[in-house]
C-alpha cells in the first residue's frame, strides 16, 4: 500500500480486522471498498468496464469503448472481502478468478494490469 491514496483509515482498519480473523464493521468495510474503487477508477480511467462490489459500490473504468445503457458488456463483480484482497495484493487476480471468487464477463474485464493498487 505505497500510494497515499490508499492509506485511508478505513482500508487500514478493514485489513487489520481481516488479519485478526474478524469481519470489519459494515461502515468501515463500505468506506474501504469505496476508497479502493476510487483509486482503481483514477488509475484506470475510462468507461469500458464496470467493477461491482455489492452492496457497497461500483465504478466504471478502463480505457476503451464507452458503455451507455443496459447491462454493460464488460463486468467484474466480487464480494467486498475479495475486492480488498485483490486490490491490496493479498490475493492474486488470476487466483481469484480460478477460485471463482470473481465473476467476469466481456473481453475487456481482465483487471490484472491494474491490480494490485
Amino acid at each position: 500500500m505505497s500510494s497515499p491514496h490508499i492509506k485511508s483509515a478505513a482500508v487500514a482498519a478493514a485489513l487489520s480486522a481481516l488479519d485478526e480473523g474478524r469481519t470489519p464493521e459494515r461502515p468501515v468495510l463500505r468506506d474501504a471498498v469505496r476508497a479502493l474503487l476510487t483509486v482503481l477508477a483514477e488509475r484506470a480511467p475510462g468507461r469500458s468496464v464496470e467493477v461491482r462490489v455489492p452492496p457497497y459500490g461500483a465504478v466504471q473504468c478502463v480505457p476503451g469503448p464507452r458503455h451507455t445503457r443496459g447491462t454493460p458488456a464488460n463486468v467484474v463483480e466480487m464480494e467486498p472481502g475479495t475486492w480488498l484482497a485483490v486490490a491490496t495484493g493479498r490475493l492474486d487476480w488470476a487466483d481469484a478468478i480460478t477460485q471463482g471468487r470473481v465473476r467476469v464477463s466481456g473481453n475487456r474485464a481482465d483487471l490484472s494490469a491494474y491490480l494490485p493498487l
